[in-house]
């Protein structure tokens, strides 16, 4: 047998590249020259889509990004060009006061320009001049806080960090249980009047007091100490937060009892100092887990990245001229560069094809399910997969890669966002200072009234007692523990609370369209014409192709085969003398046939294969489809059509349908695909707008912009969607898709099709009417309990009952089954 090889890809080319300053108006990638514009709409486009978008939805109303990134990154106007960015991971931060004392920390480092530590990710994003910041000193810096740093790839580091959560809960509750056994065995049955179950002399009490001294202890500067931290942070940043609320009680409960030991008293409030601790440690344990789900965003996205390329240099040891390879870091990188790229390899850097033919698969990057032809003279950009023939590119001007562009947008997106932050946090400016300056008041008023010290001291204490928000920190973590075991007994894992917060005020949805309403996998849809006798002879020659229509087409024979079906049984045959084509395949094949030519329909015309007007009409109907036509021929003349395309899922209508809810909620159809691709989707009577050939940066800044209809919802599977799953006020994404994709979710469908977002919406509805009842009644309890506290009807110990009776009614509530 022999083969002869050219390179084959599918048909279509680009458009030429330009190099216009200005980028497009709406996603800010490099505009074609000339760029895409339309008389009614101004402004420079990359692509039709963006242009279409921005018709649509207008302008957006904001200020020039670079700016709104400056200030919230806290750069200066003027960042030196040889200035680096890195992302470290910040272990410890759990509210919007750690974002802020973190990014504060980092700015004031020498060599460092600009510092933004999100809380949503558990990253902070640093600019810096390598040559005179010392970063090893911030992570030292934060260290002395309690703030470990790490690389964010380093998954081992965060697992430890799970583990030392995991210690602090489990270390606090043993010595928590401790303590409360001592109380109800000796100290209870005292305060009520009873006798204890032991008598114990002097030296007895003395030597139980002390051990519940020593075992709080360890509860309250052990466990509570990422909570004290908080509190602290909270001061050093000028914004109270509920940290310091809780950190007040608990420790003003432990010096009160521990004066009261010293000076021999016997009514203690240790017991309340452990109650506090344990509560809130507990609830921001659970908020914890919930969070580090989102932390591997960033590594996940570094794991596509390539970090190093082939470039070629000249060698001329020997005189000839030749060139040889060498691997060299990203950054080494200078444009004009020629980088070879083998199939199966991510093009590592934006550039320009120099030499060579190949399908290029773009889904990662543009979400496109149809691999292009990239010729010499085309654009190819960084984190595209060549399919089957190498390629060597010309590095472009800015040398920089689409997937690192991504990378930044995810990040700025990601947040940007105000994170998983418990209502208690939103309201701390002003809650915390309230209950301080109340607890103040009644310490002074009881003063005045002719109160002792310690009866003033016990009616201030009792006030910050019943007033810490235990209640209030587990209303929303519970209700969600109950809605995401719920959600997981039907397949959909959430990623974050905000699904059960906002999801029952969706307004607009917005769905990718290649591998989420479609099946996202290339496919023969059908055959026009013999299909037996094409589909053997089709598969016998594009055996020898790489490109992904060639493997839908051998599948399809495959499949057939497998089947046995004797109706259409699909006979094995052998191929000779192989050609494989820019635009398709052809060989001897064996039987009568003789010569068959497999591909486009030019690629026939130019073997001299006529095409019968049936499919010429196919062809065409094809292409109307979105599909891509292959034509099979032999003898002279056509002998079927192979529709290859990617196919809708059976139940995308009644999904739509469903989540559309009669209208309550606008549609919108998102795809990096052509025009003709998504046409079938424009008729659906509750479809909104469909929006096609629409980039990954386009695609978060069309969420944006719908945001002004409202709140808005991002269904889609593949890393092209991962900004605009971040940018959207919920992302919910396929189980079968990127793991990119799912980490920039906040819900994930596993093994489930898109049968079950409906029920997304449905659930988080339930979750949300359990989320407003907790925090009716947990503020509701503050409303009462603070004022008789303030009064002196309340002491400590039954503040502390309070508080716990308040807990325990928000655990049972939150425990109720959903149905």
């Amino acid at each position: 047998m022999s083969t002869t090889t050219r390179s084959r890809g599918s048909a279509g080319g680009e458009s030429d590249a330009g190099n216009d300053d200005e980028g497009c108006d709406l996603c800010g990638l490099p505009t074609p020259t000339p760029p895409v514009t339309d008389d009614e709409i101004d402004g420079e486009f990359c692509c039709r889509g963006c242009l279409e978008i921005t018709r649509a939805l207008g302008d957006a109303a904001s200020a020039d990004p670079e700016t709104v990134e400056r200030e919230l990154a806290g750069e200066a106007d003027e960042v030196p060009d040889d200035a680096e960015r890195t992302y470290m991971a910040v272990d410890g931060m759990h509210c919007a006061t750690c974002e802020a004392f973190v990014s504060g920390t980092a700015r004031t480092c020498e060599g460092v320009y600009a510092a933004e530590a999100s809380y949503a990710n558990d990253m902070v994003r640093v600019t810096y001049d390598p040559e005179t910041a010392d970063l090893d000193g911030l992570s030292g810096t934060l260290a002395r806080y309690g703030y470990g740093t790490r690389d964010p790839e380093e998954r081992e580091a965060a697992e430890r960090s799970d583990n030392q959560v995991a210690r602090f809960v489990i270390g606090g509750g043993v010595f928590g249980m401790m303590v409360m056994l001592w109380y109800v065995l000796f100290l209870y049955p005292t305060y009520v009047g009873f006798q204890p179950v032991v008598e114990l002399g002097v030296f007895d009490g003395i030597y139980i007091l002390g051990n519940i001294w020593v075992m709080t202890s360890i509860v309250l500067f052990y466990t509570g100490f990422p909570i004290l931290r908080g509190a602290l942070v909270s001061l050093r940043a000028g914004q109270p937060n509920m940290d310091l609320l809780v950190s007040l009680a608990a420790t003003s409960a432990y010096v009160y009892s521990t004066a009261a030991v010293l000076v021999g008293e016997t009514h203690v409030y240790f017991d309340v100092t452990v109650a506090i601790i344990l509560v809130v440690t507990l609830g921001n344990y659970y908020e914890d887990r919930i969070k580090r789900k989102a932390a591997g965003m960033l590594s996940d996205l570094a794991a596509s990245r390539v970090s190093e390329a082939r470039r070629r240099v000249a060698d001329d040891a020997d005189g000839s001229g030749d060139t040889a390879v060498e691997m060299v870091a990203l950054d080494a990188l200078e444009p004009g560069d020629l980088v070879e790229v083998r199939p199966g390899e991510r093009v590592p850097i934006d550039g320009t094809v120099r030499e060579g033919t190949a399908a290029v698969d773009e889904a990662l990057v543009t979400g496109e399910s149809m691999p292009r032809t990239k010729r010499p003279g085309d654009d190819v950009l960084g984190g595209t997969v060549v399919t089957d023939r190498p390629l060597v590119v010309a590095v472009g001007e800015d040398a920089t890669s689409t997937l690192d562009r991504l990378v930044e947008l995810l990040w700025d997106i990601q947040s940007a966002r105000s994170g998983v932050q418990r209502l208690a946090d939103k309201l701390a400016t002003i809650f915390v200072p309230t209950v301080l300056v109340l607890a103040a008041v009644a310490f002074g008023w009881t003063l005045l009234g002719g109160g002792t010290p310690t009866e003033a001291l016990l009616v201030g204490l009792t006030v910050l007692i019943v007033s810490c928000p235990c209640a209030l920190g587990l209303a929303t973590p519970l209700a969600v523990a109950s809605g995401i075991k719920e959600a997981a007994s039907r397949g959909i894992v959430v990623a974050s609370e905000a699904v059960f917060e906002a999801v029952p005020d969706v307004d607009v949805v917005v769905f990718d369209k290649t591998g989420t309403l479609t099946d996202g996998d290339m496919a023969v849809l059908r055959v026009v014409g013999d299909e037996t006798a094409a589909l053997a002879a089709a598969a016998a020659l594009e055996r020898f192709s790489a490109h992904p229509l060639a493997t839908a087409v051998v599948e399809a024979a495959e499949a057939r085969i497998e089947a046995g079906d004797a109706t259409a049984a699909i006979p094995d045959v052998s191929a000779d003398d192989v050609t494989v084509h820019d635009r398709g395949v052809s060989g001897e094949v064996g039987g009568e046939r003789g010569r068959v030519v497999v591909g486009h329909p030019s690629l026939l015309r130019d073997e001299g294969v006529t095409l019968a007007p049936a499919h010429e009409t196919a062809v065409e109907a094809a292409r109307d489809q979105g599909a891509v036509p292959v034509v099979v021929g032999w003898g002279g003349r056509s002998r079927a059509v192979l529709v290859v395309g990617d196919e809708p899922r059976e139940a995308w209508d009644d999904v739509v349908a469903a989540v559309a809810d009669g209208g309550r909620r606008e549609v919108v159809v998102l795809t990096g695909d052509s025009e003709r691709a998504a046409r079938r989707f424009r008729d659906h009577p509750d479809v909104t707008d469909v929006f096609a050939g629409v980039p990954p940066e386009a695609k978060a800044e069309t969420v944006e912009r719908l945001r002004a209809r409202g709140t808005v919802a991002m269904v889609g599977d593949g890393s092209n969607d991962a900004p605009a799953l971040a940018a959207a006020d919920i992302g919910i994404a396929l189980g079968t898709g990127t793991d990119i994709a799912g980490d920039a979710a906040d819900a994930v469908l596993v093994g489930r099709d898109i049968d079950a977002i409906p029920e997304v919406f449905s659930l988080s509805t339930g979750v949300n009417r359990r989320i407003r009842g907790n925090l009716a009644w947990a503020f509701g309890y503050n409303a009462v309990a603070i004022p008789l506290a303030a009064l002196g009807v309340l002491n400590p110990l039954f503040a502390a009952v309070a508080m716990g009776t308040s807990s325990l009614l928000v655990v049972a509530n939150s425990a109720r089954s959903l149905d």
